[in-house]
């Protein structure tokens, strides 16, 4: 689980996962004052006794529950592997991402051979959704979107500072984080350099939607502009973020993002990208493989190796390309202009 959201467990744990995440089962032994039997607990999520009987074993083998004895009967609690990333309202919970995970992206991947043979996304084969506009697939609907937006603040909240500390941004005063989403991450930023200002950058209804059921916006710091960052005006700005963005897209497409920065960006500031990197020979580390399988059934990108992303910033105009693992999932990449 530290290394999730690979898709690297076999299906019926993956399913155990999100099933006992959706019912709510790790809230439920978090709130309870005692251990509870597996009797309690169906009676207190309205499922079925046999069914839940055998969830909470299989928790129990995967080491996200333990089992003792209380009255001569089985009794449950979280291990403290389920408490700090699988209960909501954890500081490291992960729960929004699983959930995301399991109804999305474990539904793609039932698709792999295909994604395989055709070299495309899935979304029309696991949805009915085409996805010549990649977002629209995406954010297949409000409640969707939603999800999506609570999954990668749950990214940002165990990953954040750390990739943000990979390098040292407080000379750049004004930060533009380019599909910042939530703000998740420019609130991770705002702490670690609060010196600096943060223009959260994404299409109208996630803008909307960070203002409605997220918290960065009433940050005075954080303001939210709306619009498509390959076509419309960029906010100027010191420094832009471009954090799991270019990993959705072909090279094509991230070069051309990529002039539009450096045309953007004042001279001597720079850009962050922020992906899950590839070793230099592409064949690790194995949860950024994954990541990258990933991208075949879900985007239209890949993850890249440092090199590959210094052949995508050279030409751009971007210099002094500096690559750093941050101890996490996630390394950074800073170039400036």
């Amino acid at each position: 689980l530290p290394d999730y959201p690979s898709p690297i467990l076999p299906p019926g744990n993956h399913q155990v996962l999100f099933a006992a995440c959706e019912l709510g089962v790790f809230e439920l032994l978090a709130e309870a004052p005692e251990p509870l039997d597996s009797a309690a607990v169906s009676a207190r999520l309205g499922a079925s006794p046999r069914g839940t009987e055998l969830l909470l074993d299989a928790c129990v083998s995967l080491k996200l529950l333990q089992a003792g004895v209380s009255g001569g009967k089985a009794v449950y609690a979280n291990t403290e592997l389920a408490s700090t990333y699988l209960v909501r309202g954890s500081p490291s919970s992960q729960r929004d991402m699983l959930m995301y995970t399991g109804r999305t992206t474990y539904v793609c991947w039932g698709h792999l051979a295909e994604a395989v043979r055709e070299g495309r996304n899935q979304y029309l084969k696991a949805f009915g959704i085409p996805s010549e506009e990649l977002f629209s697939a995406i954010y297949r609907s409000e409640g969707e979107r939603l999800q999506f937006m609570r999954g990668l603040q749950d990214v940002w909240r165990l990953e954040g500072a750390r990739v943000l500390a990979a390098f040292d941004l407080s000379p750049f005063r004004v930060i533009c984080d380019l599909g910042g989403g939530s703000g998740a991450l420019a609130k991770a930023c705002v702490s670690l350099y609060p010196g600096c200002r943060v223009i959260v950058f994404d299409i109208p209804g996630v803008v909307q939607m960070a203002r409605t059921h997220f918290s960065a916006s009433e940050d005075e710091r954080i303001s939210f502009h709306e619009g498509d960052f390959f076509t419309d005006p960029l906010p100027e700005a010191d420094l832009y973020i471009l954090a799991r963005v270019l990993h959705d897209w072909t090279d094509a497409k991230c070069s051309h993002l990529l002039e539009r920065l450096y045309q953007a960006c004042r001279t001597g500031g720079g850009i962050l990208v922020i992906e899950s990197l590839l070793d230099a020979d592409g064949r690790g580390p194995l949860t950024t493989v994954l990541y990258s399988l990933n991208m075949l059934v879900q985007t239209e990108g890949r993850e890249r190796t440092p090199a590959q992303y210094r052949a995508l910033l050279a030409p751009a105009g971007f210099r002094d390309v500096r690559c750093r693992r941050a101890g996490g999932i996630y390394g950074a990449v800073l170039a400036r202009k």
